[in-house]
């Protein structure tokens, strides 16, 4: 086999690991400190058992100097001087046998600790990035959007949005003659797959929902409205925290973006939407008239409000 060819494949493989070493560091490097303070805990432990000889070895080197000088048969040969030398040697032996008893729990911690840093340094970093990535996608979406209203209009902008469309329904009336007729509708109708990557389902995997559409409508109103005392009270709101009141599950983008609240400079709407009333989703019709207990909520988030605020 060509030697190129196998140094090509070393390399790869090398190239590839790397990349995934570098992917998952954040996670190895918290196993790796949480179980180095771990076994700096249980290497302390035991130090600590050792500990009785040195100490037993201090004081038994302390009262032969003390008894020493106060042996009257070496008042010449033993001074007072002497003793003191004696005893700063003796300390000076005593602290560095514990420094050395100790060093290698208190170094392997220190590593630990450093390890743990270290993968939160890295996530930090990730995020900043991500958040930044963010801001310019958004950044760009809403300069589309804006220049979308300015020349079309807001209308324009919202059919764009979901995809709306006309659409014809037949349903069965009664005349003032009692008789039955075939009448045709015309309903703007939303795509359901128009609607935001932070739309969400209130169905039965909620725990509040209930097959009561009355209910559910209820419950949606009430949660709408804690969500907006909340923001104008606290002046923000992530969308997880929304989540976390209807009982669908968090995401990883709704621990960025959510609402901003300000008075007198609105950011965004000012105010928290589940759209339970857009006339032009089917769906929210059903459900709003009772046919259906369950309902897509799309929420009128502002953005990554870590940058907004």
């Amino acid at each position: 086999m060509n030697k190129t060819k196998i140094a090509t494949g070393i390399t790869k493989t090398f190239g590839k690991t790397g990349l995934k070493l570098k992917k998952h560091s954040p996670e190895i490097f918290i196993v790796v400190g949480i179980a180095g303070i771990i076994g700096s805990a249980v290497m302390a432990c035991r130090a600590t058992t050792k500990i009785g000889d040195i100490l037993d070895k201090a004081k038994e080197d302390v009262e032969t100097i003390k008894e020493s000088l106060d042996d009257p048969t070496l008042a010449d040969k033993y001074s007072q001087d002497d003793s003191q030398k004696d005893l700063t040697i003796v300390y000076a032996q005593t602290g560095l046998k514990l420094i050395k008893l100790y060093a290698p729990s208190v170094l392997l911690g220190a590593l630990s600790i450093t390890s743990i840093l270290a993968s939160n340094s890295i996530l930090r970093k990730r995020n900043i990035s991500l958040a930044a990535a963010y801001a310019v996608v958004d950044k760009g979406y809403k300069e589309y959007r804006s220049r979308v209203v300015e020349r079309f209009g807001k209308d324009i902008d919202r059919e764009l949005k979901y995809n709306i469309k006309a659409k014809q329904f037949e349903e069965v009336v009664i005349d003032e003659n009692g008789k039955e007729k075939t009448k045709k509708t015309t309903v703007n109708v939303a795509d359901i797959n128009s609607y935001s990557d932070y739309a969400r389902y209130f169905d039965e995997s909620c725990p509040d929902w209930e097959s009561n559409s009355s209910y559910n409508l209820m419950f949606l109103r009430g949660q709408q409205q804690f969500a907006n005392d909340l923001l104008i009270s606290r002046k923000y709101l992530f969308l997880n925290e929304v989540y976390t009141m209807l009982g669908i599950p968090v995401t990883k983008a709704g621990q960025m973006v959510g609402w901003v609240y300000d008075e007198k400079n609105p950011i965004g709407d000012n105010y928290v939407d589940f759209n339970i009333y857009d006339t032009n989703r089917e769906v929210a019709r059903n459900f709003v008239n009772g046919y259906e207990s369950t309902i897509l909520l799309d929420f009128n988030v502002d953005g990554n409000i870590l940058d907004l605020i």
